[in-house]
């Protein structure tokens, strides 16, 4: 079985596709969990508010490190056995299906999923101390957010697990 630990700041829009289908039955007969952390737990205003501008300068805002080292602190405990660390960036290795089968051996995957120009790179620095830090590309787009990302990971990941589809000769390869 495969813990997938998925850090956003909106759940909502990935638990209907998680639920659905093949992922679906999966959770159902305990192939995959899901659980799901949300950073703005983890800060200490009223807003709620979890972005700045960037340490250093740049355009835009980016997360703050401390809240999502958190979050996947929290989404770990102290249950975490074999953990990947997964961190989005259009400049991140090219995810596979030789990626998807590297995910599956770990008992633990915790998904961090940045918004607005990305994370802080100082929660990177922090998260190799949690696991194997993953820093992947899903595509050759740049996305608002890392639930997409994230939901194509849990899809390719979970349906190479052994008994999730059909047939085990259904797990077809590019070439």
């Amino acid at each position: 079985m495969v813990r997938f630990h998925v850090v956003t700041l909106f759940p909502e829009a990935c638990e209907a596709y998680l639920s659905a289908s093949i992922l679906g039955r999966a959770r159902k007969n305990k192939k995959i969990t899901v659980s799901y952390q949300s950073p703005r737990t983890f800060v200490d205003n009223k807003w709620g508010k979890v972005d700045e501008r960037p340490y250093g300068g740049g355009p835009g805002m980016v997360m703050n490190a401390l809240p999502v080292v958190k979050a996947v602190q929290k989404s770990l405990g102290k249950k975490a056995k074999k953990t990947a660390v997964v961190w989005f960036s259009p400049s991140g290795k090219q995810f596979d299906n030789k990626e998807a089968d590297k995910l599956g051996k770990f008992t633990d995957v915790v998904l961090v999923c940045g918004r607005y120009e990305g994370i802080d790179e100082r929660a990177k620095k922090i998260l190799k101390t949690f696991g194997t830090l993953k820093n992947y590309a899903v595509g050759h787009a740049t996305y608002t957010g890392g639930e997409v990302p994230a939901l194509a990971i849990v899809d390719a990941v979970t349906r190479r697990l052994p008994d999730v589809l059909g047939k085990n000769e259904s797990i077809e390869e590019l070439r």
